[in-house]
C-alpha cells in the first residue's frame, strides 16, 4: 500500500499529519511519501520536498517561482505514473495539486482533494477542474458540499482540524503566567506566516499598536512568530518604530498568546478561524500587491464581500475586516479599541464563537481517513 500527499505550508502540513495519524491504525505498513512538512514527516511521511517550497501567494508573486514549481510538478507527475500509489491526496495548494492530480487520475490514480479551494471568495471557475482533478473532495467547512453536489461532485464534509484540537479550557490567566505577561491589557498580533504577508502588513499592525498604546496605557503587545525566517523581519518593524519595551515577541506558541490575548489582531487567513475557535475578539485584514489586487478587481475575481471565515460561517458578521486600502493604522487601532472598551461585546463575541467550534468539531482527522479508507476500498 503506497499513499502519495503534496500538502502545502503549514496549515497543509497540520491536516496531513492528522490524517496520516487516522490512516496509520488502519495501513500501520503502508508507504507514505510526498511533499510534506515536520509534521507529517514526523508522523511517518517520506518527505520528497519541504511543504515550504509551496509557500508562494498572490497572483503575481507566484511568477517568480513557476520554473521551479514546474519542475517539481513534473518530476512528482513522471514518480507517481511510472510507480503510482493506490491513492493521491493533495491538500490545499490548489495552483499546484489540481494540474498535478488531473495528470495522475487520468493514468488510473485515484485522487482526493483535501480542503476545498475558494471556490465560494475568487476564481469560482475552477469547479470545473476539480471535476476533472479529483474522485472526492474533502471539505472543512459546512456550506461548500452544496457547492459541489450541485456539479455533481463527491464532496464530504469532515469538519474542521482545529475545533478539534483546541483546549477545553482557554484560561487566560494560565496563558498569561506561561507566557509571563503581567499587564492589565494584552493584544496578540498574528502578521501572517509569509514574508510577503509580514512585509504589507507588519508596518501597519505596529503602526497601529502605537495608536493603541496612546490611549491604553498597561498594554501589552504579544507576536507569536510563525517561522525563524521572519523573526528578524519583526525584529526590525517593531524596534524601528520605538516599540521594543511594549512588545514580547514569541517563537511560535500562538495557541498561547491568542488565549493570552484580550483582543487579537491578525492578516485574515486560517489564523482568523483560529482565533474564533478560541473564542478571541479579533480584528483582521489583509493587503497583496497593487498589481495583485488591480487584476483581482479588473477582472471581477472577488466574489465576496467579507473575507474572514468567521464571517463567512456564522450569520453575523463579528470580526471587523480591513482589506487593501482600508487597511490603515487609525482604523485598526479604532476597531481594536473600540473591542477593549467593551467587555460585555467582548463576552457576547466569545459566547458566539463558542457555538461556532461546536458545529465544527466533528472529529475531522478520523472522517477523513474514513472517507479516503472508502475510497481505497472501493477499488480494491
Amino acid at each position: 500500500m503506497k499513499i502519495g500527499f503534496v500538502a502545502g505550508e503549514s496549515s497543509g502540513d497540520l491536516l496531513g499529519a492528522g490524517l496520516i495519524c487516522a490512516l496509520k491504525k488502519h495501513y500501520p505498513d503502508a508507504i507514505y511519501e510526498g511533499i510534506a512538512g515536520p509534521k507529517m514527516a514526523e508522523a511517518g511521511c517520506q518527505q520528497l520536498e519541504s511543504s515550504e517550497s509551496l509557500s508562494v501567494f498572490g497572483i503575481i508573486e507566484p511568477l517568480i517561482h513557476l520554473p521551479r514549481l514546474y519542475k517539481l510538478r513534473k518530476s512528482l507527475i513522471k514518480r507517481w505514473i511510472q510507480s503510482p500509489p493506490d491513492i493521491f491526496i493533495g491538500i490545499d495548494s490548489p495552483d499546484f495539486n489540481l494540474h498535478l492530480e488531473k495528470k495522475l487520475r487520468e493514468n488510473g490514480v485515484t485522487v482526493i482533494h483535501y480542503v476545498s479551494p475558494s471556490i465560494w471568495a475568487w476564481r469560482a471557475g475552477r469547479i470545473k477542474t476539480i471535476k476533472t482533478a479529483a474522485d472526492k473532495v474533502l471539505c472543512i467547512l459546512p456550506f461548500e458540499v452544496s457547492l459541489y453536489e450541485s456539479h455533481e461532485i463527491d464532496a464530504i464534509f469532515v469538519g474542521h482540524p482545529k475545533a478539534d484540537s483546541i483546549p477545553a479550557k482557554l484560561d487566560e490567566k494560565i496563558a498569561r503566567k506561561f507566557l509571563n505577561i503581567d499587564s492589565d491589557e494584552v493584544v496578540a498580533i498574528l502578521p501572517g506566516s509569509r514574508m510577503n504577508e509580514v512585509s504589507f502588513l507588519g508596518d501597519i499592525f505596529v503602526s497601529a499598536a502605537k495608536i493603541i498604546l496612546k490611549a491604553r496605557k498597561n498594554i501589552k503587545f504579544i507576536i507569536p512568530i510563525a517561522s525563524p525566517s521572519l523573526k528578524s523581519k519583526i525584529e526590525l518593524q517593531v524596534s524601528s518604530a520605538g516599540l521594543a519595551e511594549n512588545f514580547i515577541l514569541l517563537d511560535g506558541h500562538s495557541e498561547k498568546a491568542m488565549i493570552a490575548a484580550d483582543v487579537v489582531l491578525l492578516a485574515s487567513g486560517t489564523a482568523a478561524l483560529e482565533s474564533a475557535l478560541l473564542e478571541r475578539p479579533t480584528v483582521a485584514a489583509y493587503r497583496v500587491s497593487k498589481v495583485t489586487y488591480a487584476i483581482l478587481k479588473i477582472f471581477g475575481l472577488l466574489k465576496l464581500n467579507k473575507f474572514t471565515l468567521p464571517n463567512l460561517l456564522m450569520d453575523t458578521p463579528l470580526v471587523p475586516e480591513f482589506i487593501q486600502n482600508n487597511a490603515k493604522p487609525n482604523l485598526i487601532a479604532e476597531a481594536v479599541i473600540n473591542l477593549l472598551e467593551n467587555p460585555e461585546k467582548r463576552k457576547f463575541i466569545s459566547e458566539n464563537f463558542s457555538r461556532l467550534k461546536d458545529e465544527l468539531a466533528l472529529n475531522a482527522n478520523q472522517r477523513a481517513a474514513d472517507a479516503v479508507i472508502s475510497s481505497i476500498k472501493c477499488n480494491s
